[in-house]
């Protein structure tokens, strides 16, 4: 067997798209004035800026001036929930959420509920479905903001944000939903959601780190939360990163273009190696749900094996993978969300997620199922410690 090179981490961040490099590179060589100066270049900068803000709202079916760019998904997250809870705080002080979200959300309820605010956690199914029941079922006259994210980070599931949304319209309460996994890989229109904010981050589809967007529906209000000037409209105090900004108005552009052919071919890989793994595997558990699912998402959790030892073994074949959020991957716990999905802590800590992208191929898919059994035959052999 040839050793490869095999990269499976693309919901950890995306290679940037080489478009996307060539567009940063003109505006670092050429456009470097400052978007608020009225002289030429800054007028030339400001260009950009606006014409990357049209491309991020035509990905998502929004307006222009309801995008508000951010340095990544965490702080529009940040922004969301931080925003309108200071600003709608004198109408209710209560949140709900779900008990799968990112720590970027989960973390900012946290710090909410230790300054006056009250938070709802949601329990999800074995899925990791968020029943809109639960949250018709939480809504009380002092709810202010329910935020559930539109699919999972980890095991992939995709939320009935539609339905959530229609529930919080009913009760006059604002929504927001974390769309950082879905937007660029699925449809995601602001309008047929029905949500009233929406965040995403550029590195999750082809662009550069360090830059994202959160959409604030027109009326309503956020407090920001960096203060020291007026940009983004007064939302978002600090010069704009217009090299960072051009790459996520590039990577918005390609995703709306190749939104449709990219995830089926994506996805068809996917079942691909769901199928293959449970061929060629025994004792092993899909997580998340079988179709409510992202296209590049394969989440399995192996009896009896180490997932730390999983993922070095793998890398060591040249498999790229994770044992779930990026984000949270020195933890020595086991996920919130496989614990939330009811998974004892023994299956949680044996957790492989391989997610794929567009440069992935045939030949890739056919040395994960080549080399993944063989490793974890390996180590259900090894006695117990």
């Amino acid at each position: 067997m040839n050793r490869r090179h095999v990269y499976l981490d693309h919901t950890a961040t995306t290679p940037v798209h080489p478009d996307v490099v060539v567009a940063m590179h003109q505006v670092l060589e050429t456009a470097f004035g400052n978007p608020s100066s009225i002289h030429t270049f800054g007028r030339e900068a400001k260009q950009y800026l606006e014409d990357a803000r049209i491309k991020v709202a035509n990905l998502i079916g929004a307006q222009p001036e309801e995008i508000v760019f951010t340095s990544g998904g965490t702080e529009a997250d940040n922004l969301a929930i931080l925003g309108v809870a200071y600003a709608y705080q004198r109408q209710g002080n209560h949140i709900i959420t779900s008990s799968i979200e990112h720590h970027a959300v989960l973390d900012t309820c946290e710090v909410l509920s230790q300054n006056g605010f009250e938070v709802t956690f949601l329990p999800v199914d074995k899925d990791g479905i968020v029943d809109p029941d639960d949250v018709r079922k939480a809504v009380r006259k002092e709810t202010i903001l329910i935020t559930v994210m539109h699919a999972n980070n980890e095991i992939g599931t995709v939320e009935p944000i539609e339905e959530i949304a229609g529930i919080a319209r009913e009760n006059g309460v604002i929504f927001h939903t974390d769309a950082v996994q879905t937007a660029g890989h699925i449809p995601v229109d602001v309008e047929q959601l029905g949500v009233d904010l929406l965040s995403l981050s550029a590195h999750k589809f082809y662009g550069p780190k360090g830059v994202g967007a959160l959409y604030v529906r027109k009326g309503i209000r956020l407090v920001p939360v960096l203060h020291g000037g007026g940009q983004e409209r007064n939302r978002r105090a600090g010069t704009e990163n217009i090299p960072g900004i051009v790459g996520l108005g590039k990577a918005a552009e390609i995703a709306a273009r190749e939104l449709g052919s990219q995830r089926v071919s994506i996805q068809k890989l996917r079942d691909r190696l769901i199928k293959g793994i449970q061929e060629r595997v025994p004792e092993v558990k899909l997580n998340g749900h079988p179709e409510k699912r992202l296209p590049q998402n394969v989440h399995f959790s192996f009896a009896g094996v180490d997932g730390s030892s999983l993922l070095t073994s793998l890398d060591l074949q040249g498999i790229a993978a994770s044992a779930g959020s990026a984000c949270s991957s020195g933890a020595l716990h086991p996920s919130h969300v496989l614990l939330a999905i009811g998974l004892p802590m023994e299956l949680a800590s044996a957790s492989l997620r391989l997610t794929l992208g567009r440069a992935n191929t045939e030949e890739d898919i056919e040395y994960c199922l080549e080399v993944l059994p063989e490793i974890v035959a390996k180590l259900r052999s090894r006695p117990a410690v």
